[in-house]
């Protein structure tokens, strides 16, 4: 069983940054893919951005050269750092892992709100 648990959501002004982390922890060898989707009020979630496994990434056109997908391998994390913040991109945040079976698995979210 794989956990995820999110941190670093909060309130920033348009045009400021945010970090969001995502700690990965259980059981697991490998992954096919880890990622970021977010979903706004009255929106389906959208995929942010994802990296696999041998390290390429991608963005959503709306976030690209924003935001920057990484991960640590030695401490299990997958981080978003937020640039240039919008307004349109406030919502609730989920890390995702996608294991070599092609399992998903989720976290609990957390709120980034951008004001204008």
């Amino acid at each position: 069983q794989v956990q995820l648990v999110e941190s670093g959501g909060g309130l920033v002004q348009a045009g400021g940054s945010l970090r969001l982390s995502c700690v990965i922890s259980g059981s697991f060898f490998g992954f096919r893919t880890m990622g970021w989707y977010r979903q706004a009020p009255g929106k389906q979630r959208e995929l942010v951005a994802v990296i696999r496994s041998r390290g390429s990434t991608n963005y959503a056109d709306s976030v690209k050269g924003r935001f920057t997908v990484s991960l640590d391998n030695a401490q299990n994390t997958i981080y978003l750092q937020m640039d240039s913040l919008k307004p349109e991109d406030t919502a609730v945040y989920y890390c995702n892992f996608l294991d070599t079976s092609g399992r998903d698995y989720w976290g609990q979210g957390t709120q980034v709100t951008v004001s204008s």
